[in-house]
């Protein structure tokens, strides 16, 4: 049984430093998301320094929402240098399907061995293609929105899990969460969530920090999309429409009752397809 309420304990105690190469659309919402929730952002892109704090941090989150040649350069140092460390890293896919210079970076990025690979159905599905040589633009997607629907990513889930050796999060108006042998789905969450810009990359940062607080990789991934999720449940009731729905959801992640998450989250599991 997951208890999402152990890691976030841990989050909150131990308050791990998690090192976000992010889009600049997502880094201060991705920050403010992080203190809310008790963990430590860096933002950093550098080059010069991107290995060295990857190597220093809990976790590491990449996300390719703006790439540029040189952040992609920051991006696969910044990993090898977690993998040497030991240290959990996430892959946000952004729009992976919508261009090739996309759909290069992230099979790259892919191949230097994420511990989870999160993103929308569309995003999961186009990865997978890319991946697996299939037509690289098999995925939906209208720029970084999904078209597909969480049932329709299953199977590439499983395939790309299975593939890349990495937990897959595939998150929308449902949450799925594979390893390429098990599924959870996580059905958290309020439609008012993606009209918020950035907090699908917030998220990202959410699992980092999960996985940076000590999570086993599986557990961990669905616990933070459950506790996100509902942190977007609490927020919706007190919100009068998307931006003071943005102000109440920091407010619902920070002042989350640890035993109401466990007693709220509404979390199934169950084995994969072969």
């Amino acid at each position: 049984m997951i208890n999402p309420s152990v890691t976030l304990a841990h989050v909150r105690a131990n308050a791990p430093l998690v090192h976000n190469i992010t889009n600049y659309v997502a880094m201060q919402t991705m920050a403010n998301v992080l203190l809310a929730i008790g963990a430590s952002p860096a933002m950093a892109h550098a080059r010069e320094e991107a290995a060295e704090l990857a190597s220093l941090a809990s976790a590491l989150t990449i996300n390719i929402g703006t790439p540029s040649i040189d952040w992609l350069g920051a991006m696969g140092e910044a990993a090898h240098a977690a993998n040497r460390a030991g240290t959990p890293w996430v892959l946000d896919p952004v729009a992976v399907g919508a261009t090739a210079f996309r759909r290069q970076a992230a099979r790259r990025l892919a191949n230097l061995r994420p511990t989870v690979i999160r993103g929308n159905a569309s995003e999961i599905i186009a990865l997978n293609a890319v991946i697996d040589d299939q037509n690289p633009t098999a995925g939906g997607g209208k720029g970084v929105d999904a078209t597909d629907s969480i049932e329709h990513a299953e199977a590439a889930a499983q395939q790309l899990a299975r593939s890349t050796g990495a937990i897959i999060a595939v998150t929308g108006p449902r949450d799925l969460v594979c390893d390429g042998e098990q599924i959870a789905m996580i059905d958290n969450g309020h439609p008012l969530m993606p009209r918020v810009t950035a907090l699908g990359c917030a998220l990202t940062g959410v699992i980092g920090a999960f996985l940076g607080a000590g999570a086993e990789p599986f557990e961990g991934t669905v616990s933070a999309l459950a506790y996100y999720g509902l942190a977007g449940q609490q927020a919706a009731q007190q919100a009068q429409g998307p931006g003071s729905f943005a102000v109440q959801f920091l407010d619902a992640l920070a002042a989350m009752d640890e035993a109401t998450v466990d007693r709220e989250a509404r979390i199934s599991h169950r084995s994969c397809k072969h």
